[in-house]
Order: C-alpha cells, then sequence, then structure tokens
C-alpha cells in the first residue's frame, strides 16, 4: 500500500530550533510549545545568567562558556525536543488508518481528524482517500 504523506522533516526542524530556540516547534505548528520554549530561555537568562555575560553574548565579545551554560542547555533541548516531535508526529502520520479506511490523524500535522469532514480542520490540509485490506482481504491473497 502506498500513501502520499506530508511529514515534517525532523532535521529541519533541529536546524531551525538552532537558528532561534522555537522556531523548530513553529515549523511543526506547535505554537504553544515553542513559545514555551522560548518562555523558559528568557527565565534561564534572567534568574540563572550574569546581566555583564549577557551584554558581552550581544556585543559580540568573548564570553565565559560556563557563564552562558544555562542558554546553551535550555537551547540544545529544545532542539532535541523539535527533532523528537517531528519524528514522532511522522510516526503516528504513518500509522493512523483506521479500520474502515479513514484517517484518524492527519497527515500534514498529525492533529486528530474529524471523522464528519474531508479535510484537516487544524491545518485545512486535503485528505485523501485511503484503501485500507481488512483481515479478510489478507486472507484470500494467501490462497
Amino acid at each position: 500500500m502506498s500513501r502520499s504523506v506530508s511529514q515534517k522533516r525532523p532535521w529541519l526542524a533541529a536546524v531551525l530550533g538552532t537558528l532561534a530556540t522555537g522556531l523548530g516547534h513553529l515549523y511543526l505548528r506547535r505554537w504553544r510549545r515553542g513559545l514555551g520554549w522560548l518562555t523558559v530561555l528568557f527565565g534561564v537568562s534572567y534568574f540563572f545568567v550574569d546581566p555583564s555575560a549577557l551584554d558581552a553574548l550581544a556585543s559580540g565579545t568573548v564570553v565565559d562558556p560556563l557563564a552562558i551554560a544555562p542558554i546553551v542547555v535550555v537551547g540544545s533541548l529544545s532542539v532535541a525536543d523539535a527533532y523528537l516531535l517531528a519524528r514522532a508526529q511522522n510516526a503516528v502520520a504513518r500509522t493512523t488508518v483506521a479500520t474502515d479506511g479513514r484517517l484518524t490523524h492527519c497527515p500534514g500535522c498529525g492533529n486528530e481528524l474529524d471523522s464528519d469532514l474531508d479535510f484537516c480542520h487544524w491545518c485545512t490540509a486535503e485528505l485523501p482517500d485511503f484503501e485500507v485490506s481488512g483481515p479478510e482481504d489478507a486472507d484470500a491473497n494467501e490462497r
């Protein structure tokens, strides 16, 4: 069975997350999660990083790596989260066909679908019609 599934690229989510914290999550259309990571980054910067280190970082001068370690840790965790989230979203998109042949989750965004609609009400992607062979068809093919 071949399906045309719009999947997100995990490596692209990671690269975007490396450029700016939360940007990889925005690519995955996880707005609140991206905003959450950005909020955590600002909170960690405010509470755990010396303001002089932030000023030096902003001006482009040499900064002690240990002084900005909390920022690097939060940024790295955000990148890893975006990458793993994209992989999980793709796995859901590949395995979301119900026994009656209808999709249960959108292949584009991974959110749960309304069975009465022919499109995803989250991302407005049109949904292709999938034909799934049930267990009775598998028995007929083995004979």
